[in-house]
């Protein structure tokens, strides 16, 4: 009987075998990227142009598109404004001559361009191509950023007015960056001592106090507004609260977190006012749609407070609609040379609500 059993169990076991080798990979796990949706995640652009797509566009073109889309954030000459750094200013004819910047090394110029770092204008192309505008990157078409890139290099006095950036003559302008021979490789990133360390068997826990070892002083903390308010809605990485006290300044004094505390316990004492302090649905609406990115609510930033907004048009009757047609349709000269553009998208209910949250102070 016990040979019986043996037989059986060996049997049982090798049928079992059998179907688990036999049995299907598992259902609607994973899949193979599409061809389509590989050419969507890939668009990066290399030195070499490998990935640069073909077409073209020209400075004139360029011109269009940067007043309608780039102009109220980096300024109608490439000069900037407060809040973005300058694009272009600080190279010569002579830096396109020779491929280095005399100003990187004199010091001469008050504050570093893009123009005057970027080696590659590969780099330039595939930034604007990825990232811009601000409140809707990669929302250009490719003529449209061959044409923007044309206009920033004009800027720069790298190519002429009536210039046609295209896939063709994109390595010939290469030959005319002015910082085209500053880049150096003689640096970490790229100089790698013996083998890499990406296998590291460092202590991940147990780590004893974390200490900050820096931060942004008190007194300028808060000089642009909300840093969280003015990232724009694009993935999930946002800004810090700056209205808010820094975690060590929020605690000094209280005693449930002490200096040196675990850095979880540290953001959860930082996180709860941020908690306390959310917005109404209209609050929330004006920062889905960036409008906090140009507008702080109680200080300048690109355009105006939104509370001088709300005291400029108190007791005015009509001032709602012709607010929600300037949300709508853009506008400028009403508080500075700096344009509002249009927000087309947002739907007229939603405006409204912006609208009304604004003149009632954007509480």
């Amino acid at each position: 009987m016990s040979r019986f059993i043996k037989a059986a169990v060996a049997l049982l076991c090798a049928a079992a075998s059998c179907t688990l080798l036999a049995a299907p990979p598992y259902a609607n796990v994973g899949r193979s990227a599409t061809p389509q949706e590989v050419a969507a995640w890939d668009i990066d652009v290399r030195p070499d142009f490998k990935g640069l797509p073909k077409g073209s566009g020209s400075v004139v073109k360029g011109m269009e598109v940067w007043e309608g889309k780039c102009a109220s954030c980096h300024g109608t000459f490439g000069e900037s404004n407060e809040v973005f750094t300058p694009i272009v200013g600080g190279t010569s004819k002579e830096d396109v001559k020779s491929g280095r910047v005399a100003s990187l090394r004199d010091n001469k110029q008050p504050q570093r361009t893009t123009m005057m770092k970027v080696a590659t204008v590969s780099t330039l192309w595939d930034y604007i191509n990825r990232a811009m505008p601000w409140t809707a990157p990669k929302s250009l078409t490719t003529e449209e950023v061959y044409a923007v890139t044309a206009y920033i290099l004009n800027m720069a006095e790298v190519v002429p007015d009536d210039f046609v950036l295209s896939d063709r003559n994109i390595a010939d302008v290469q030959a005319r960056m002015p910082n085209r021979n500053g880049m150096t490789q003689a640096h970490g990133m790229w100089e790698v001592k013996g083998k890499a360390d990406v296998r590291s068997t460092a202590c991940m826990s147990n780590c004893g106090e974390v200490k900050l070892r820096s931060e942004l002083p008190a007194a300028a903390r808060n000089v642009h507004g909300d840093l969280s308010a003015q990232n724009r809605s694009f993935g999930a990485v946002r800004g810090v609260d700056t209205t808010q006290p820094s975690p060590t300044a929020a605690l000094v004094g209280k005693a449930p977190v002490a200096a040196g505390a675990p850095a979880s316990a540290v953001a959860a004492a930082a996180a709860a006012p941020a908690k306390a302090s959310a917005g109404a649905s209209a609050q929330a609406l004006a920062k889905q749609n960036a409008c906090m990115a140009c507008h702080g609510v109680g200080n300048k930033i690109v355009g105006p407070a939104l509370r001088d907004i709300a005291a400029k048009y108190k007791g005015d009757a009509g001032a709602a609609q012709r607010l929600a047609g300037k949300v709508k349709a853009g506008s400028s000269g009403a508080w500075g040379p700096v344009p509002m553009p249009a927000q087309a998208h947002l739907k007229d209910e939603d405006i409204a609500a912006i609208v009304g949250w604004i003149l009632d102070g954007a509480k």
